[in-house]
């Protein structure tokens, strides 16, 4: 997927933290879609497209959340690469799901989308 530059230009319109909230709703999508098989290029084409975001949203974020975007990213390039084999394997793919809510979750909190939760 290559990203267009109106679609860079129209996340650099929002606020950091909606653009924050932009990837946490990206990986949200990740996680529901990736209970289909037939989701595959979907799912995938959303991970691509959250790499690019974190990319273009690191620079205006905070140091901190800026090195947990770093490792998001790392980690989006990573399942992107190996997505063939990942996606016809049921444990790897439960993996990522649980994997992008926990992110989408994260990132919320970090943008001060929702409130931190407890750990108990």
């Amino acid at each position: 997927m290559t990203p267009s530059a109106t679609m860079r230009d129209r996340l650099l319109q929002d606020s950091p933290s909606r653009r924050i909230g932009n990837i946490a709703a990206n990986l949200a999508r990740m996680a529901s879609f990736s209970t289909d098989d037939e989701h595959s290029d979907l799912v995938r084409g959303l991970a691509e497209e959250s790499a690019f975001f974190v990319e273009w949203a690191a620079p205006s974020a905070e140091f901190a959340l800026q090195l947990e975007l770093l490792a998001l990213q790392r980690r989006l390039v990573r399942w992107t690469r190996s997505w063939s084999s990942i996606w016809i394997d049921s444990c790897q793919r439960q993996a990522i799901r649980e994997s992008a809510e926990q992110w989408a979750r994260r990132l919320l909190e970090l943008a001060g989308l929702v409130p931190r939760t407890r750990n108990i």
